[in-house]
């Protein structure tokens, strides 16, 4: 794994993840150096497939100050890069089983910005609530077993 650049929590609240995927992001020099600067937000983020790929819709990716007269745009959509065999895998899930690719994190990797992606279902909000209460029961369960132990 490398070093994150931003992680979206929002997601793994959101969403019922099946399984995650690794993709390559094509981006351009001044988006490059935004991100070395950590200037990047994945809040409401997701991936779809479309005829020439998937691509990342609503990734923002702050202007870089010191760029010259070339900036891009914050809110582009951006082409991910994966292979043939994972894009049809995609495409399956998708379109047959109604599934969602939400972003995960964004993060260097061998000097290359790579993007984790997860197919998933989105949570209801009784899923939400549950997913919180059974957090709380654990939490507390080992917060008696701590003192417990201090104990003896």
């Amino acid at each position: 794994m490398g070093s994150d650049i931003v992680t979206n929590r929002k997601a793994l609240r959101d969403f019922q993840i099946i399984e995650r995927f690794e993709a390559g992001v094509s981006l351009v020099g001044t988006e490059v150096k935004s991100l070395r600067a950590g200037r990047a937000d994945l809040l409401g983020c997701y991936a779809k497939v479309e005829k020439k790929g998937v691509v990342l819709y609503d990734a923002t990716i702050q202007v870089y100050e010191k760029a010259s007269h070339e900036t891009h745009d914050p809110k582009r959509p951006r082409q991910l890069l994966l292979n043939k065999a994972e894009i049809i895998r995609l495409t399956e899930q998708t379109l047959r089983k109604g599934l969602s690719l939400p972003v995960l994190r964004m993060y260097w990797k061998k000097g290359r910005v790579k993007v984790e992606l997860g197919l998933g279902k989105g949570k209801h909000a009784a899923d939400q609530r549950h997913d919180l209460k059974k957090k709380a029961e654990q939490r507390e369960t080992e917060r008696e077993l701590s003192h417990f132990k201090r104990g003896r």
